[in-house]
């Protein structure tokens, strides 16, 4: 399995296994055109040339990313696939000096083995929550915050402090 930068080839295979999930109101829909217009933020891993893996890293702010879209192929669930592609995220926020890295998810158990932990929703700025209102749950949201501290976390706290 290989894990890398999506490439214009993936989209539509993206697409379509974002869109299982969303099929049963697991994560937002994207579109090509939002797939494409966000290309550069995605990551895939593939398999026999096959996309089985597939998660975006949006930066939000100086101090914060968020995972979106993650999604993994049925029959690979739990094969490590997921795994492999959020460290490769989080690498990518740490090279871009992130210290803070988000999801809003229900799978919390996969994510607290990756060292992240559960924050209250509400300490979110509002600019997280751009896209929710296309979600059909906006007024009733079920999802679990949850954070990944990187390398640059400490540093940061120390230059807020400091100012």
């Amino acid at each position: 399995m290989e894990v890398r930068k999506a490439a214009s080839t993936d989209v539509e295979s993206m697409q379509q296994l974002i869109q299982q999930f969303a099929d049963v109101g697991l994560m937002l829909p994207r579109t090509i055109k939002s797939l494409c217009e966000h290309l550069q933020c995605f990551t895939v891993a593939v398999e026999d040339g096959q996309v089985i893996g597939v998660a975006g890293l949006h930066v939000l702010w100086k101090d914060l990313a968020e995972i979106r879209s993650l999604a993994v192929a049925p029959h690979v669930h739990g094969k490590g696939v997921g795994r492999k592609v959020v460290e490769h995220l989080i690498r990518e926020a740490e090279h871009l000096g992130i210290p803070q890295v988000l999801s809003l998810t229900y799978q919390t158990g996969f994510f607290e083995k990756l060292n992240f932990h559960v924050i209250r929703k509400e300490s979110l700025p509002h600019k997280v929550w751009k896209d929710c209102i296309y979600c059909k749950k906006f007024y009733h949201c079920d999802e679990v915050a949850m954070v990944y501290y990187t390398q640059h976390y400490e540093a940061f706290q120390a230059f807020k402090e400091a100012r």
